[in-house]
């Protein structure tokens, strides 16, 4: 928001001219042309003083033209800022079109898990910078049933509240003690998608350098573009996203968001598999709720299986 500027107060000529200092008044003994009678220093003096009221006006002129411009002349308003302009769906009230808002996430897990994909993750840091990525691989959370889900039987705790809670709602949970994982939830009782790689688009030095910080090991080998958020705990750190986003509203948080990615017709084909990292949850360690972009080079786990049979089908 800009700063209002003060308007200095410059006196118009109005004004000049009320602050004259009138003449002293003829005698009534002069008749004649103005000024006879009046003796040459006299005469002398009341020239000098028209002079230097001339003058004062010539120099208060072009101030005046300043603040006053001629309604000829197209009046230029100055730019609030010459700096780079970064995300502009903050700067209405009404929101931006291209930012997804609550009726996006509000649909099940499947079919959100799939409207993921294409759409681009903004992450804005206490800086200003922006980091960007598109979204190219999700899974879906069924709710209480899905005995893979942190919900399954129903079960709520402090933990996964977010899981509860209003579509577009983000769970972020820890792993192994020290790495976070990040899920937006959906329509249903426990039910979620979970985020697990992006295509960088924007801030990839400085996406490096987060991931880097928390690296464990073989710190002198720099990370390939496409190792930076290819999983879900490496695009978390990519996006220094950690447990205080947990339960934040995506679709009205100030430092992240997500914008309408457009794909236009190349969209590539989704390929349905099953999820990573699925430990002893029965039937469900199978279902294909892993969706992923086919031939993306971004993705953390590439299928052959499920993508020979997305080709067949």
């Amino acid at each position: 928001m800009g700063t209002p500027e003060s308007a200095a107060a410059l006196a118009g000529p109005d004004e000049a001219s009320n602050s004259r200092t009138s003449p002293p008044p003829m005698s009534p003994q002069v008749t004649g042309c103005r000024g006879a009678g009046l003796g040459p220093k006299r005469l002398s003096r009341r020239m000098g003083q028209k002079k230097r009221m001339a003058e004062k006006e010539l120099q208060q002129s072009p101030l005046d033209t300043a603040q006053s411009p001629s309604p000829k002349e197209p009046h230029l308003r100055q730019a609030s800022s010459l700096g780079p302009q970064r995300s502009i769906y903050f700067s209405s009230p009404k929101g931006h079109p291209a930012r997804l808002g609550t009726e996006f996430f509000d649909q099940p897990a499947i079919p959100l898990a799939r409207a993921f994909l294409g759409q681009v993750l903004v992450r804005r840091l206490a800086d200003g910078t922006e980091l960007r990525g598109r979204i190219v691989e999700t899974e879906a959370y069924l709710g209480p049933e899905d005995e893979a889900a942190h919900s399954r039987g129903g079960r709520q705790t402090t933990r996964n509240r977010g899981m509860f809670m209003k579509p577009g709602t983000l769970y972020v949970y820890i792993i192994y003690g020290m790495y976070f994982c990040m899920n937006v939830s959906s329509q249903g009782d426990g039910a979620c998608v979970l985020l697990r790689a992006l295509e960088p688009l924007g801030g990839l030095e400085t996406m490096r350098q987060l991931r880097n910080n928390l690296r464990k090991g073989t710190l002198s080998r720099t990370l390939k573009d496409r190792e930076l958020c290819n999983g879900p705990s490496k695009l978390c750190q990519a996006l220094a996203i950690d447990k205080s986003f947990d339960q934040r509203d995506l679709a009205q948080d100030e430092a992240m968001w997500l914008e309408y990615g457009l794909l236009g017709p190349s969209r590539p084909a989704v390929v349905a598999a099953a999820r990573v990292g699925i430990g002893n949850a029965g039937e469900w360690t199978q279902k294909p709720l892993r969706f992923y972009f086919q031939g993306s080079p971004w993705v953390s786990v590439v299928d052959k299986a499920a993508e020979q049979k997305n080709t067949q089908t």
